[in-house]
């Protein structure tokens, strides 16, 4: 009898000390599933963060692209006047050659305009390249934060059901 009530009371030690850790196991899974639903809210502020970012910096590469242009057709515009102001000054016409020097300050003013439009676009290019690489990292984080999340909930229900 003292045998049998020696093996009653490890069984029940055993079974409670198991049913305390299942306890604890199923806590840490529901703290865990807690964490990555956060960790995941996180990620989807950031993703539409980075995108909003992206979306900017398009613009304001796009703008800068359109001073190129508009630059550009003010440096050809300049140049031709140059061109007809020039031969008018050769012929003698003394205010054509105050305008030809106008044009050459246009010119040189529009080619500044144009090399600083164009480092703009080089620099917005760059922020572009470094929010999409963002980007892609705030969706791969998001991807395994569902994941973590998905067996997490694997592991609470496992734990509830006793396996």
């Amino acid at each position: 009898m003292r045998r049998f009530l020696t093996h009653l009371l490890a069984l029940a030690v055993l079974g409670l000390g198991t049913a305390a850790f299942a306890q604890t196991d199923l806590q840490k899974d529901k703290k865990d599933a807690r964490q990555d639903r956060r960790d995941l809210n996180k990620d989807r502020k950031d993703i539409n963060q980075d995108q909003r970012d992206l979306n900017k910096d398009r613009a304001d590469r796009n703008k800068d692209a359109r001073g190129v242009r508009r630059d550009q057709r003010d440096l050809n515009k300049d140049r031709r006047d140059l061109r007809s102001d020039s031969k008018d000054c050769k012929a003698g016409d003394k205010a054509d050659c105050k305008d030809a020097a106008k044009d050459r300050r246009d010119i040189a003013k529009d080619k500044q305009d144009i090399n600083k439009d164009k480092r703009d676009l080089h620099n917005d290019q760059k922020d572009i390249n470094h929010d999409r690489r963002d980007l892609h990292k705030d969706r791969k984080d998001a991807r395994n934060d569902r994941k973590d999340l998905r067996h997490d909930r694997r592991d609470i229900h496992k734990d509830k059901q006793g396996k």
